[in-house]
């Protein structure tokens, strides 16, 4: 990693946005990523399952709380691309709610992780684990 957040943003971007061209499988290994990167930060509900639950459960939402933001990515209607969204976040309340473009989403959750990064050891380390 550079002393620099540009270059780790552009590397974390394309990390994070890998192949959008199947959706659901793309959802699916974010959400591996960031709770594997961001433990106790990153939520992720699965759901469905099919019939008595015992299918494979698929990703319905996934939330990722960075400083005073939160990132939403809701994939509960299974038509089209992701509902993605960044909250403001105050002492656990979220007083505002920005509907984003899933790559636009990307770009802020990366732009804030990379931010992060910069800050202390934990971001450094959390960038590692997605990029790794």
């Amino acid at each position: 990693m550079s002393d620099g957040s540009e270059p780790d943003f552009d590397l974390l971007a394309a990390s994070l946005r890998a192949d959008t061209t199947d959706l659901v499988a793309y959802v699916e290994a974010l959400a591996v990523k960031l709770e594997g990167a961001l433990p106790g930060r990153a939520r992720v509900e699965r759901g469905g399952g099919g019939i008595f639950g015992r299918g494979e459960k698929q990703v319905r939402r996934i939330e990722v709380d960075l400083g005073d933001g939160r990132y939403l990515l809701d994939q509960r209607e299974r038509r089209g691309a992701p509902q993605a969204a960044r909250q403001k976040v105050v002492r656990g309340i979220a007083l505002s709610t920005d509907p984003l473009g899933l790559d636009d989403w990307i770009d802020a959750l990366a732009r804030d992780l990379a931010a992060e990064a910069s800050a202390g050891a934990q971001g450094r380390q959390a960038i590692e684990r997605l990029i790794g």
